[in-house]
């Protein structure tokens, strides 16, 4: 036989070698794909099963840090008179006003908080204005909420309160460009305030003692000398200044 088809059998001998093993492969890796699918999302198609995915990952709330019952026994002996249903409702109330803030870019419509959070707030609407950026934070909603731990330091009990939220969240440029999130998806997200209360006002520092909020009850004025008898904008008298109270001083994204 001539060298020369020789040759040319050979050649298309491994092309066809090549083409049926391309295609071996292939089927085998299309196998595989469809077992992986099945295993990870109930169904053949690994494109369906990570729209699935992605859909159930979007409507799940996130898990909390719960140790409510164990914390709300150690509360409850140091504080007889603490109304947990009373603070948990404060709680996600101060959450999503500190959101809606952002959302509006007006710290007015925080629902409460003592002067450091109030800061804290008006810090961060700043930055975003000093960057031209907006965030928004639409449809919020808060899934559940539980109390993730309760601590003593520096003069102050702290409860700090852990929620899984649900919000429309978007983070855009000056252009509308957005940089962060999706205005058709939900996010599933985790946040925390803590509650502080003052037990030894002996042990706070100066700045602390400033970030009580403490307001004259007629003007509003803050009250930043613990000594004081009146205020000093107004002159109405302060019989007593309740330092022994619960207040809000920090939210976060945890």
């Amino acid at each position: 036989m001539d060298p020369q088809i020789v040759s040319s059998l050979i050649t298309l001998g491994a092309v066809v070698l090549g083409v049926g093993a391309v295609a071996v492969i292939a089927l085998v890796i299309r196998r595989k794909t469809r077992e992986i699918s099945r295993m990870a999302f109930g169904t053949d198609n690994l494109m369906e099963g990570l729209q699935k995915a992605e859909a159930e990952y979007e409507s799940t709330p996130k898990s909390l840090s719960s140790m409510t019952s164990l914390a709300l026994e150690r509360i409850k002996r140091d504080f007889p008179e603490f109304n947990y249903d009373d603070m948990k409702a404060r709680a996600s109330n101060v959450i999503v006003s500190y959101l809606r803030c952002i959302d509006e870019n007006n710290a007015n419509l925080l629902t409460e908080g003592n002067a450091e959070l109030k800061r804290e707030l008006k810090l961060r609407l700043e930055m975003l204005r000093n960057v031209e950026h907006v965030e928004q934070y639409d449809r919020i909603k808060v899934h559940r909420l539980e109390i993730s731990s309760y601590v003593k330091r520096n003069g102050r009990c702290i409860v700090t309160f852990q929620c899984a939220l649900q919000s429309k969240h978007v983070l855009q440029d000056q252009a509308g460009e957005t940089l962060k999130g999706d205005t058709e998806k939900w996010e599933q997200s985790r946040w925390e305030t803590d509650l502080v209360y003052i037990q030894d006002p002996d042990k706070l520092t100066s700045p602390e003692l400033a970030a009580l909020g403490l307001n004259c009850p007629n003007c509003g004025a803050p009250i930043t000398n613990l000594g004081n008898k009146s205020c000093e904008y107004c002159g109405t008298a302060i019989t007593e200044i309740n330092l022994n109270a619960w207040t809000f001083n920090a939210v976060r994204e945890a």
